[in-house]
């Protein structure tokens, strides 16, 4: 009952807080002339801190009208290109010259782990002005009703080739954090049956590929526990009146409960930072606005894809161990011999430790030498590495010069070994 009463609570909460969210702008509104003094100033920053901590975050908009393609600002439209009941495919359509020619296609598949596909918007935006990109729009579980039926680390594995076959020939597949597993058990399952649609190449950034190497909190808590463990204790029922009515998933909130804990210090000084910012009128506090309307916007997961995940990668390591299953077939990474493979690490990464993306270039042992690179980024995280300024800097350029390299509707140049700034192995 515990979902129940966490939508019981919220609703209750409503009317406090659209009466909250009124005085907030009575006390902030210039025409007030109580609004220009410290006592003002406090009491609209704690009604709207008190708005912000009870509401419930909708999901954000990539909001991405524009890029720069060499030295001419162009338009950039969104559009729906694929779909099924569990994700939206979606495409940045560029209103490119005519003259540029065929940029390289890139898939991008988001995480399925609680947080949007717009935490990706920052790693959009630096391959937009050179890549013609497409990203996996994973779809809230606690929206899709019974009737769509189940989605599990199958379906994923089955999304992604079908995603791959629509984009056709000559796509290039990248992978952030979560879906490194599904998408190389994918392109391991085309290659084993020769598909001719197999992707170009294949970036693995910052994935639990094999997660025994450098645990991090997160593989710790997975170890300790019993898979019947999380079944009992994070799967609930999607409470009505939710189209996902008496789905089992992995909440949202729980999940975001879980982040907020890993760095709880960071989170409270960043709210009293803010509280201040606001006293103070200073014109900072939209940037934390920003970070956390993306940040505390999360979806439910399927309790089967979330359990199969947690039991196959981080309890049973099938994947370094080749015991992956796909339809009852095992996948074989060493199936992969066409597909170019890259793998980005973050130096401080404390989700996925260093070395645990870098194992596929272990298991992947028939991908030729000059078709695969690893590249570490120093002095970056998890989340930079794929956003911020040393994604866009370090990270997006190479990203970039491997799938030119690698493209195969193109003359392929020698794949350098050395890439200055970071480590290569």
């Amino acid at each position: 009952m515990f979902y129940q009463l966490y939508e019981l609570n919220h609703a209750a909460m409503a009317p406090f807080r659209a009466a909250a969210d009124i005085m907030r702008f009575a006390y902030a509104n210039p025409l007030n002339p109580f609004s220009h003094t410290p006592l003002g100033r406090t009491m609209a920053a704690s009604l709207e801190m008190f708005e912000r901590t009870t509401r419930r975050y909708g999901k954000p908009e990539f909001g991405l009208k524009q890029t720069t393609i060499g030295d001419r600002v162009v338009s950039v439209r969104e559009e729906i290109v694929w779909s099924r009941p569990f994700c939206n495919l979606l495409h940045f359509a560029r209103n490119a010259p005519a003259a540029r020619g065929n940029d390289p296609r890139i898939l991008i598949v988001a995480p399925m782990s609680g947080h949007y596909a717009t935490l990706l918007r920052g790693t959009v935006e630096a391959l937009l002005p050179s890549a013609d990109v497409y990203i996996t729009d994973w779809i809230d579980a606690r929206m899709v009703p019974m009737t769509e039926g189940t989605f599990d680390f199958d379906d994923y594995v089955d999304y992604v080739i079908e995603m791959l076959h629509f984009l056709g020939h000559d796509t290039h597949v990248i992978a952030v954090c979560q879906p490194s597993v599904p998408v190389l058990a994918a392109a391991a399952v085309m290659e084993e049956a020769n598909d001719p649609l197999s992707p170009a190449s294949m970036t693995l950034m910052g994935g639990p590929i094999d997660t025994r190497i450098n645990p991090t909190a997160v593989n710790k808590l997975a170890q300790e526990r019993s898979l019947q463990w999380f079944s009992d204790n994070v799967i609930m029922n999607v409470p009505w009146p939710q189209p996902g009515f008496m789905r089992p998933v992995y909440p949202g909130f729980l999940q975001l409960s879980g982040f907020m804990s890993m760095n709880l210090d960071r989170h409270l000084v960043a709210h009293k930072e803010f509280f201040m910012h606001l006293v103070k009128n200073d014109g900072e506090p939209e940037k934390h606005r920003d970070f956390y309307d993306e940040y505390l916007a999360v979806m439910d997961l399927t309790a089967e894809f979330y359990l199969q995940t947690v039991e196959q990668v981080f309890i049973k390591h099938s994947l370094p161990k080749g015991e992956l299953m796909h339809r009852g077939k095992r996948v074989d990474p060493a199936a992969i011999r066409k597909v170019a493979l890259l793998t980005v690490e973050g130096e401080n990464d404390d989700i996925s430790g260093v070395g645990q993306t870098k194992a596929a270039q272990t298991i992947c042992v028939n991908i030729p030498e000059d078709m695969r690179m690893h590249y570490l980024q120093p002095d970056v995280g998890h989340y930079g590495v794929f956003n911020g300024s040393r994604f866009r800097r370090e990270i997006a350029p190479r990203i970039l010069d491997f799938v030119r390299q690698h493209s195969r509707s193109a003359v392929k140049p020698p794949v350098p070994r050395v890439i200055k700034g970071g480590r290569t192995a």
